[in-house]
């Protein structure tokens, strides 16, 4: 190459890294959007009537970052369909998830077992982390929206309960919040996220339906090896089983990781369709929110089916 050519190039070089650098925003300045991000969700949802809270608020540069690790234990060769999970064990620690990763959690006799860790929950020891303010602004917005529904103001229901209405319930709020703000370009991802739990709980309840029968109809040894296989055959959820892994095992989370799943998803799909009937937000948060504190899932299955009766008039 030309000489004077060579130094254009270096030149040109030079100023298009320096360009790319200069898009990059530093950790401070994530933090910052984030915190704002944070408060406008927090006030938007006030308009649907989630009452905000102090959960991720803060950052990590000025209040020290906690995390949870949360433990599920479901007895083999079962499924908690509407029944809580047999054993749920939430520990808190003073130190990022990061800072902690868990190795490996071993088989527990008749005991199925799945973990999970995160620096994002409902209470005021979650603060705003880098690895939060790293994440898509579709998933910072939900789960801004998920952590304030958790809180007592909003519902107090049993775990399961009340993760399988906060669910699509943040997820529908969060579409309404890129609508409002007239963002159409994440307000289609979130709509596409929407469609997404929909089929993943027609695959999941549909496995956990199946999986019920394998349980009842052969060894109890065979019959997990069928439900392995079985959750190969459904592609979405297949991809949401072992996403959620990490160096766990397939069958030492079999029934316990159906079950956690369950808690989150088996009405998101009845949700969503309450929505489309009502077509009114805060009214179907309004709603649910009257749901008894103290309600089991045989009860819980007979309000939804009650609202969906007034809703089809």
């Amino acid at each position: 190459m030309h000489r004077f050519g060579l130094v254009i190039f270096l030149l040109m070089n030079v100023y298009t890294c320096s360009s790319i650098r200069a898009q990059e925003k530093t950790d401070e300045e994530l933090l910052e959007e984030t915190v704002l991000l944070v408060r406008e969700v927090k006030q938007f949802g006030k308009t649907l009537g989630i009452e905000p809270t102090e959960t991720l608020s803060r950052t990590s540069r000025n209040k020290p970052a906690h995390s949870m690790l949360w433990l599920w234990l479901q007895k083999t060769g079962t499924i908690a369909f509407l029944t809580p999970i047999d054993i749920q064990i939430g520990l808190r620690f003073s130190a990022p998830r990061e800072e902690l990763p868990v190795e490996r959690l071993y088989h527990m006799g008749d005991y199925s077992i799945f973990s999970r860790q995160g620096n994002q929950f409902g209470d005021a020891h979650a603060v705003t982390t880098i690895d939060f303010a790293r994440q898509p602004t579709p998933t910072k917005v939900e789960t801004i929206l998920h952590e304030d529904l958790h809180a007592a103001e909003n519902f107090d229901l049993p775990w399961e309960s009340e993760e399988s209405l906060v669910t699509p319930l943040a997820r529908l709020a969060a579409f309404k919040f890129f609508e409002h703000k007239g963002d159409h370009a994440h307000a289609g991802k979130a709509q596409a996220a929407i469609q997404e739990g929909r089929m993943l709980a027609k695959e999941l309840t549909a496995v956990a339906r199946e999986a019920e029968d394998l349980f009842q109809s052969q060894p109890l040894t065979r019959a997990r090896r069928s439900v392995l296989k079985l959750i190969s055959s459904r592609s979405l959820y297949d991809r949401w089983f072992k996403s959620g892994l990490g160096n766990q095992e397939g069958l030492t989370v079999l029934e316990a990781k159906i079950s956690h799943d369950l808690a989150y998803y088996k009405y998101f799909d009845r949700i969503v369709s309450l929505y489309e009937k009502v077509t009114d937000l805060k009214k179907l948060i309004h709603d649910l929110k009257k749901i008894p504190a103290d309600i089991d899932g045989q009860d819980l299955e007979k309000y939804l089916t009650d609202l969906e009766k007034r809703y089809g008039k």
